[in-house]
């Protein structure tokens, strides 16, 4: 279990940064053989990104439900992303699974793209381990200058 920080956090990201959502949804429970390979795709890929942080991926949350998985990624650009997007495990990853799931219904495959200017984020963790812009930026009291959110914005 991780450890939980006590007390009132927040993080700074120099710079400009992505947000970038991707899940599946597992539509067809049944379906394991056209499922499974797209958990183990995405597992592929993720090794290959903390290996190479000159990919520009910066880090990640995964959140697992019963139908869905869904990973909040955090990109230093959004050319990162999409060069990732271009990169050959990805179109691996992409060609297989339209070449198995394609519009079957069987698997659902989302994305959502957010580009945040600098400064123009606020977030606060209280009594938490260390979670997502706190992993990848860096983590700070939410005290002082930094106590509310318009003040951390106004510091951006």
């Amino acid at each position: 279990m991780a450890k939980v920080m006590p007390g009132r956090y927040t993080a700074k990201v120099e710079g400009s940064y992505v947000v970038f959502i991707i899940g599946m949804r597992i539509n067809r429970l049944l379906a394991v053989h056209k499922w499974v390979p797209v958990v183990r795709a995405m597992g592929k890929m993720m090794g290959e990104l903390y290996q190479h942080p000159e990919l520009g991926f910066l880090g990640s949350r995964t959140s697992v439900g019963l139908r869905t998985i869904t990973q909040i990624q955090y990109w230093r650009s959004f050319e990162h992303l999409e060069n990732y997007a271009r990169a050959p495990l990805h179109l691996k990853a992409w060609k297989a699974f339209n070449q198995a799931v394609g519009s079957d219904g069987s698997v659902g495959l989302y994305h959502e793209s957010y580009l945040v200017e600098a400064g123009h984020y606020e977030c606060v963790y209280v009594n938490m381990p260390v979670f997502g812009l706190g992993e990848v930026g860096e983590l700070i009291p939410a005290a002082g200058k930094w106590g509310s959110a318009r003040q951390r914005l106004a510091k951006g």
